[in-house]
């Protein structure tokens, strides 16, 4: 056996157990994800009682009548996480999805076309670029008025240039690549060359992307409704609760577990999207 053989395989021995730790990683950020998927589904059937339904029973600390609590109104706070799943997530989901479709717009027409159309677009971009995001949706929300639609609109309006920028330089990439020379040699328009060759290969890396955003779309949405430019009551939404939580500090349940809730989700988003960039480019693994 030769030294460069036995050096391969000692050396693939030993990114064996990384390998397989980072999928078993994997497999439980996406079973978190799924499962709160479900509880969003299924919080008519499984949460325990009203979301909004008050009782004499407040600020109560967990007990086997109450599993996590109650609020200063008596209202159940498992069945408001659980009712707030159908708040975060729906809306971060549509959040990010609007900013994927704006920005991969904009960024596939500026990197395809060039010329002053890339430079106007860009110069859009830095400009929102130059103010602090949060800052920035913090300022367009309070303008527009505080509610979930507003906080969505403030949110779409400054994540839109990152996933721009992102799907410019893919597009540029793709344009110097031999296969859309090709395409154009022999004799596909413009637009048959962006949709069949380059669009193909921007998707991958872009469905990564998005999936990270989820995650930061999720802390953007509970930052906004902490302070109180999201979400309004008596809906129960995480950032909302951990808001009112704030006034009573030595009720500890009240604000740990929707934290809990934003925090595990926000977690299992990131590491899935990791192991998602794993998975479409294994060559920033390999090197």
């Amino acid at each position: 056996m030769s030294i460069s053989t036995l050096t391969s395989r000692t050396g693939a021995s030993r990114a064996l157990p990384g390998l397989r730790s980072a999928s078993v990683l994997g497999i439980i950020a996406l079973t978190v994800s799924l499962a709160w998927v479900l509880v969003a589904i299924l919080a008519p059937v499984i949460a325990p009682a009203d979301p909004l339904g008050q009782s004499s029973s407040m600020l109560s600390s967990p007990s086997s009548l109450h599993l996590l609590g109650t609020d200063e109104l008596g209202r159940d706070v498992l069945s408001r996480v659980i009712w707030g799943a159908r708040v975060s997530i729906p809306y971060s989901v549509l959040m990010v999805a609007f900013s994927v479709v704006i920005g991969a717009l904009v960024g596939g027409i500026a990197g395809y076309f060039g010329s002053w159309l890339d430079e106007l677009i860009m110069r859009i971009a830095d400009f929102v670029f130059a103010f602090p995001t949060i800052i920035l949706a913090m300022a367009i929300a309070a303008a527009l008025g505080p509610s979930l639609n507003n906080a969505v609109i403030a949110i779409v309006l400054v994540t839109w240039p990152t996933y721009a920028r992102v799907v410019r330089s893919l597009v540029l990439a793709a344009m110097h690549s031999d296969y859309v020379s090709a395409a154009r040699l022999f004799g596909a328009s413009s637009l048959k060359a962006m949709a069949v060759e380059v669009l193909p290969n921007v998707a991958g890396p872009l469905v990564v992307f998005a999936t990270l955003g989820l995650g930061n779309a999720m802390l953007f949405l509970a930052g906004l409704s902490f302070l109180g430019l999201g979400s309004q009551p008596p809906t129960a939404e995480w950032g909302s609760m951990i808001s009112d939580a704030t006034q009573y500090y030595d009720k500890w349940w009240l604000a740990l577990f929707p934290g809990l809730a934003v925090v595990s989700v926000v977690l299992s988003l990131n590491i899935l999207g990791d192991r998602l960039r794993d998975y479409l480019d294994p060559r920033q693994t390999s090197g």
